[in-house]
Order: structure tokens, then C-alpha cells, then sequence
């Protein structure tokens, strides 16, 4: 499995359980485990003061595990400082255990059932009931409780992760908390960075209460925030010795006559991208609407296999596009059959996916090598149509989705939305967060493939040239503002 170079760092993304493991191996390093908690429950008191210094009351919710410790200990820092502290429990305190039970303990604040809490105007909310491990849905009491508070309009400070997000899939269950502000500790999770759940955090603080970056390394999975950290030591540097086809010669295939539109939105981003050459390969019966609208990307006649067989032949032609505005089903499987035989790289996108539904493996069986050479760019309801097994499964968030549709393919899968997952099969994965809602466009996704497209033609692996992609795309988007079309997205896209 390839990692990001030594020299970058990207931000890592702990899993609950993975941050479980973090938790325990601190532990067995001989740090105090209190110590931690009573870290992480101060700095949500400071974050609490800082955030909302006209409260009239802090009004805690403590649940049954370390995120209610956390809850204590923020009720004890707070009392100290001279706020008014109401303090309620989700559970009996007699059945709190370990850490939990100490900071129960040394509250000086007494302590309500969480059925007894009504609010009041001027309150603030602390929610330390469920953190980032929750896994199932909420109790009918707290979700009563969190529609109480929301009804009321209080404002909401989360410890770790607003009650009700599971933190693994971002997903919520049954109710969550809406919250103003969110402090979570060493680092972030999936479900801060996955929808629903991102937008249920508000401003989000991560707060590093003292574990060794060693602890955390040594647990964490290879998933990332997306970000250049990821993809620094493969991007290509320009040389005096650079001609055309050292940056790299793609290839995207046009749709028929009345669908040339999409194919030449991906040839004219992966040009602006970087690729050194970029051909449309049209049908004949395109050529000449075709003609009209290209400069600089050049222009070539492949009708069938026969003319994809010549055309191959080249072997500077080393990427391919394939799919925006296709149209064609059985020549897009023949195509990318014949592409993949012969060795090159290939990004499948829109008409492509569509026409390998339900059968991912035919897909592996062709590109399956130790080094990925296939992308697939699939919407939900095209991840739907080529994953079918896979979408159906209630258990699987859109991260482990990614990873398994990854590892069943062979090659690299680009989960989008507004929260894409790039996932490989060796079980690598990124989250974008900075693409905006201005690329829910038409074309957009067609300038995202062609992006893709040049990156691989630049040399870089296919994950990182995902990622750098998916990175370059939503960099173009925020550029381009609020009235976006895919026309103006291409003129927007920089290097990174």
C-alpha cells in the first residue's frame, strides 16, 4: 500500500473504532487516562465560555459512557468559573464505570434525570450523551429531547460529535442535535466530514488533549481529509526536456452527433488541466460539429473496434476517457474492453458505468493489476446501477461502500456528491469537503473526468490522480462562483 510521502501530512481521519484503539493504546503507554478526560472536559468548558459568554445557564446533558465523563468534568470547570450549571444524566449515576464514575465523582454539582429538564430562554446546551461511536439509533427519550430543545431554539456546543450522528457513516440516527459548535479531540472523524452529519456540527474545533502522534499513527486506517498532502510526492514538475507527449496523451470519446457536447467539456478540461495532447475521438458523423468547436484539442475519426484497434496501436496513447454523452452501450463495453487488454489507463464515467450495470468483475477481470489503471466516476444512481449488491446494503455508509465497490472492481472508485469519497482497493480513501453546491450542474462531472484523465496522462497513480482531481475540480468551482456552468468551470482549473 502506498502512504503519502514522509514530508507531507495529510489530515488523518479516525474511524470510532480506530480512535477506540488510540484511546487504549494511550492508555497502556502508562498515560493517564483521567488526565485525558479531564483535558478534553476543560477545553469544552473554554470552548463553552468563549463561544456563548452571554449564557444564563449551561445546561449539560451527560450520557452513559466517556463522552458524559467529558460532560462532568466541562460542569465542574464551569462551576468553577462562575457560571450557573445545571447538570442532567441520561442514566442512573450509580451505573457509571471507570473514568465516567471519577468525573461523576468529583462534580460538585448535583445531578438531575435527564426527564426532568424543560427549557428556558438564555440557556446554552452542552450535549455529552453520545459521541463519535454511536452505532445505533437514539433512545425515544433523547430524540423527544433533542426535538424539546430544538423547538426551543437553544443553542447547542457538542462534545465530540453532536448526539445522534453515527460517527463512522455521518449518517443520523433517528434525531440528532443541530449544534452551533463542536470540540472533538486529536482528530476528526468520518461522520464530521460525510453528510448529514457535517452539517449538523456547526464551527468545529479539534482539540489535541495530549496523545502522541506515534499512538495515533499506529492506529489509524489510511484515510484522509482530500488535500495536495496526499498526492505531493507524485505530481509531475515541469522540465526544459518536456515535449507533448512526455505531459501525457489523452483520448475522449465523443457521443454521436446530437451528444458531442459532453465529450468535448472532458477533451477541453483534461487540455487545461495539464495533458500535453488531448484527441476527441468522434464518429464520423460528428466530425463536423465536432470541428466547429475545437482549437486546441485535436480531432480523430474512430467509428468501431476496427478504428480503436489502429488507434491503439500508438502507444503514446496511454489514457482514456470514456462515457460523457457515449450514448452506445455494447460499444462502450467493447471499447473499454479493448482499452483495458491493451494496457492503458481509463477513466469510465456517465454512459461507460451504465453499461458494465452489475458487472463490476467483468470490469476487474480486464484492469485488475498491481497498480490500478481504471477510475470510475459514478453519481449515487450510477453507483447504484454498477454496484448494485453493494448500494443495497443498510449497513454500509458511503465510505465503506466506496472501499468495498473499490476492492470489487480493482481500480479506483470516485464516490460523488457534495461529500465525494475516492476510494482504492487496497483500502486507501479520501473525503473531499471543500467542493461547493455550484457543482451540481450539468457538464460538471464530464470536466471532472477529463481533469482525472490528464493526471493519469501526467504519470501519477491513479488514486492520487483522483484525488488531486476531485481536489482541482471543487478549487475550480469555488473560483468560478455562484452562477457556475461547465463552461466556465474549465476556465477556472489551476494547477495544485
Amino acid at each position: 500500500m502506498t502512504r503519502p510521502s514522509k514530508h507531507a501530512r495529510p489530515e488523518i481521519l479516525l474511524t470510532p473504532d480506530a480512535m477506540a484503539r488510540v484511546d487504549a493504546a494511550a492508555a497502556s503507554s502508562g498515560i493517564d487516562s483521567f488526565g485525558l478526560m479531564l483535558r478534553a472536559g476543560e477545553a469544552v468548558a473554554a470552548a463553552a465560555l468563549r463561544h456563548f459568554p452571554g449564557a444564563l445557564r449551561f445546561v449539560i446533558f451527560c450520557g452513559p459512557g466517556n463522552n458524559g465523563g467529558d460532560g462532568y468534568v466541562a460542569a465542574s470547570a464551569l462551576a468553577r468559573s462562575g457560571a450557573d450549571v445545571h447538570v442532567y444524566s441520561l442514566v442512573e449515576t450509580a451505573a457509571l464505570k471507570g473514568d465516567a464514575a471519577r468525573a461523576h465523582a468529583a462534580c460538585p454539582i448535583p445531578v438531575m434525570a435527564i426527564e426532568r429538564f424543560h427549557p428556558d430562554a438564555g440557556e446554552v446546551i452542552i450535549d455529552a450523551l453520545f459521541g463519535a461511536g454511536l452505532t445505533r439509533d437514539l433512545p425515544a427519550a433523547v430524540q423527544a429531547l433533542i426535538r424539546a430543545v430544538r423547538e426551543a431554539r437553544l443553542p447547542v456546543l457538542a462534545v465530540d460529535l453532536p448526539s445522534g450522528i453515527d460517527g463512522a457513516t455521518g449518517e443520523i440516527r433517528g434525531e440528532s442535535f443541530e449544534a452551533s459548535h463542536t470540540v472533538t479531540f486529536m482528530t476528526r472523524k468520518p461522520g464530521h466530514v460525510l453528510l448529514p452529519g457535517r452539517l449538523q456540527c456547526g464551527t468545529l474545533e479539534v482539540f489535541d488533549i495530549g496523545i502522541p502522534r506515534r499512538i495515533v499513527d499506529a492506529d489509524a486506517r489510511p484515510l484522509w481529509i482530500n488535500g495536495p498532502a496526499i498526492w505531493a510526492g507524485h505530481a509531475r514538475h515541469s522540465s526544459a526536456h518536456d515535449h507533448k507527449y512526455r505531459r501525457g496523451h489523452v483520448t475522449v470519446f465523443s457521443g454521436p452527433q446530437t451528444a458531442t457536447g459532453a465529450g468535448r467539456l472532458s477533451a477541453e478540461a483534461a487540455l487545461r488541466a495539464g495533458a500535453g495532447l488531448v484527441t476527441l475521438a468522434s464518429p464520423s458523423e460528428a466530425l463536423a460539429t465536432n470541428a466547429a468547436h475545437l482549437t486546441a484539442v485535436m480531432l480523430s475519426s474512430v467509428d468501431g473496434v476496427d478504428d480503436l484497434s489502429e488507434w491503439l496501436s500508438d502507444t503514446r496513447r496511454t489514457t482514456f476517457v470514456l462515457g460523457p454523452g457515449f450514448g452506445d452501450r455494447q460499444r462502450a463495453c467493447a471499447f473499454a474492453e479493448m482499452i483495458g487488454r491493451a494496457g492503458r489507463r481509463l477513466v469510465l464515467d456517465a454512459d461507460g458505468i451504465t453499461a458494465f450495470a452489475g458487472a463490476a468483475e467483468r470490469l476487474d477481470a480486464i484492469f485488475s493489476t498491481n497498480e490500478p489503471r481504471l477510475v470510475v466516476t459514478p453519481h449515487e444512481g450510477e453507483f447504484s446501477r454498477l454496484f448494485p449488491e453493494i448500494a443495497a446494503d443498510r449497513s454500509l455508509g458511503k465510505l465503506e461502500k466506496a472501499l468495498a465497490a473499490a476492492k470489487c472492481l480493482g481500480g479506483i472508485v470516485v464516490y460523488k456528491g457534495a461529500d465525494t469519497v475516492i476510494a482504492a482497493p487496497d483500502g486507501r480513501a479520501a473525503i473531499e469537503e471543500k467542493a461547493p453546491a455550484t457543482l451540481a450542474t450539468a457538464g460538471s462531472g464530464d470536466v471532472l473526468a477529463g481533469i482525472i484523465g490528464a493526471r493519469l496522462a501526467n504519470g501519477m497513480p491513479a488514486f492520487e490522480a483522483a484525488c488531486a482531481a476531485v481536489y482541482q475540480h471543487g478549487q475550480a468551482a469555488l473560483r468560478a462562483g455562484r452562477t457556475l456552468t461547465a463552461e466556465d468551470l474549465i476556465t477556472q482549473i489551476q494547477a495544485n
